[in-house]
């Protein structure tokens, strides 16, 4: 992305006073355009064919079809065709909702409450289009840490993280916890575009779509257990 790029955001969410204000909130920054809205998830699948937005954010609660099922339809479009999908950003009421997770399962790249800070809230737009870190790792480890413990057997690991170097599973170890490019370069004595790389052929390898997918992998496969 360049200066002269800005990050377009778009809004699923039936509060079309809510709509207003995040509306508002996005088009007072340079850096982010806002592309359109929905009210509903049927609505909001739509409106993202249309558009094409770099970040989605997503209500999960809506009628029509809810935030989970919209979410999980625009990436499978976007698998379809080939294209870019958008970072989804689910917003929620409360930080252990279950939903939250269901929903970062389906593919969303996040969650947030919807009473969160505006400045945290761009912050997290940028965050997620820019893909170096993990929106609220630390929420975002106790909302699965929560609901994984209901899953008494956990899942088989895969035959493809046997193909990750030591290195790299140092690194997906590290990104598991939470930790961005700068803070994994910072305790590796690697350089920021070092760990990008090595990022980047883990996801590939993994067939995992972003940094929140490799975090669900490593707790659906108790990866981070001992940590």
């Amino acid at each position: 992305m360049t200066e002269t790029t800005p990050i377009r955001v778009a809004l699923v969410d039936d509060q079309s006073l809510f709509r207003a204000g995040i509306r508002m909130l996005v088009s007072s920054q340079a850096d982010l355009e806002f592309v359109g809205e929905a009210g509903n998830g049927a609505d909001g699948v739509q409106m993202a064919a249309t558009v094409r937005p770099d970040v989605i954010l997503m209500d999960i609660r809506m009628p029509v079809l809810d935030g989970i099922e919209a979410t999980e339809q625009i990436l499978r479009a976007a698998d379809a065709t080939g294209e870019q999908p958008p970072r989804i950003i689910v917003l929620t009421t409360f930080d252990l909702d279950e939903s939250a997770t269901r929903a970062i399962r389906g593919g969303a790249s996040g969650f947030l409450l919807k009473d969160a800070d505006p400045e945290f809230l761009l912050a997290s737009i940028r965050t997620v289009h820019a893909g170096s870190s993990v929106i609220a790792a630390a929420a975002t480890r106790e909302l699965f840490e929560h609901f994984d413990r209901r899953i008494a057997v956990r899942e088989a690991t895969p035959e493809s993280f046997g193909t990750l170097t030591s290195r790299e599973r140092e690194i997906f170890l590290l990104a598991a916890r939470g930790l961005s490019n700068s803070e994994i370069a910072a305790g590796e004595y690697l350089s920021e575009a070092t760990v990008k790389t090595h990022i980047s052929r883990i996801l590939a390898k993994l067939s995992l779509r972003d940094r929140v997918q490799l975090v669900v992998f490593a707790f659906q496969h108790r990866l981070t257990e001992g940590d």
